[in-house]
């Protein structure tokens, strides 16, 4: 395989990239913690879109269980997400150039 072949392939490579990237920033998933009283939204990029705290939560307290729910919440968003990903990946026929 030429010089010229092996980088066509790495720009397709990083077109297809960009746009999963602009597909994933369509995407967003939800999930709660602490009954409800944690919420966040991360979109397909894996960014923080929203997080809604219940006030009750925001006492000296109640640290160790805020604490708790924010980590719960955003481990759970960042698997819903990579689920996510992973199917859009598999849908959008993505496929890795032989540049070895």
């Amino acid at each position: 395989m030429s010089m010229f072949n092996k980088l066509k392939e790495v720009k397709d490579l990083r077109d297809q990239a960009k746009q999963l990237q602009n597909q994933l920033s369509q995407e967003s998933v939800m999930t709660s913690a602490e009954n409800g009283k944690v919420n966040l939204v991360m979109d397909g990029n894996q960014t923080v879109v929203s997080l809604d705290i219940d006030p009750e939560l925001l006492t000296p307290d109640k640290k160790e269980t805020l604490e708790k729910g924010l980590r719960n919440a955003f481990n759970d968003a960042v698997k819903k997400i990579q689920r996510v990903i992973a199917q859009k990946m598999q849908a959008g026929n993505f496929k890795m150039p032989n540049i070895g």
